[in-house]
């Protein structure tokens, strides 16, 4: 069975405050428009996130269950810039918090199109979760817009960078399109959540 195939919705928030308890929790954050609704509900095998053409879409943090005391967190999707300027500094202190002091929060999947990885809003994201010392599993997502040779390019050129600050980080090419890379998704999260999955490894360690 799937890893998430039993995933459902069960509330969002707008302030740390409103948290609900949890056991394990994995968060998906990525910029606006780079794919983590749709590589959500891939993973899913079904629509369970709103999927908007209309990036920041996503503003509150999300909660899906994934079963009893463990869920799936969609957060605030960034780098948007139609948004007021009060609610952009809200939700950077917000997921800074987030990131930095939830306990339960096992490890971090930044999703990245694969044409534009490690913006400047990437790093500051990586740079607020990293000296946690939890994994950073990085999806290279809409990778059937590349041919094959930039993809696997792309993929040697942001392991090599992110392998260079520690041995927390994996990355993987994924398309939601083509349903590419979801056991490797699966196997890397199946393993932080302690679970047995069938294994495959991380295309960023090939």
């Amino acid at each position: 069975m799937a890893l998430f195939s039993r995933l459902q919705y069960e509330k969002s928030v707008h302030d740390l405050s409103e948290l609900p308890t949890s056991r394990q929790e994995i968060a998906f954050a990525g910029r606006s428009n780079a794919g983590k609704s749709s590589a959500i509900n891939t993973l899913a095998g079904r629509k369970t996130a709103f999927v908007s053409k209309i990036p920041g879409r996503t503003q509150l943090i999300n909660f899906f269950r994934i079963e009893e005391g463990q869920y799936l967190v969609d957060l605030p999707g960034y780098g948007y810039a139609r948004v007021p300027e009060a609610v952009r500094r809200h939700w950077q202190a917000t997921l800074a918090r987030y990131l930095e002091t939830r306990a339960s929060l096992v490890g971090l999947v930044l999703i990245m199109d694969a044409r534009h990885p490690l913006t400047p809003l990437d790093r500051q994201m990586i740079a607020w979760f990293a000296p946690s010392g939890r994994p950073i599993h990085c999806l290279l997502t809409k990778a059937d817009k590349l041919s094959r040779g930039q993809a696997t390019r792309t993929l040697h050129k942001v392991w090599q960078e992110l392998a260079a600050q520690g041995p927390a980080f994996s990355v993987q090419l994924f398309s939601s399109l083509k349903k590419q890379g979801v056991a490797e998704a699966e196997a890397v999260l199946a393993g932080w959540l302690g679970r047995e999955q069938a294994q495959a490894a991380p295309g960023g360690r090939a």
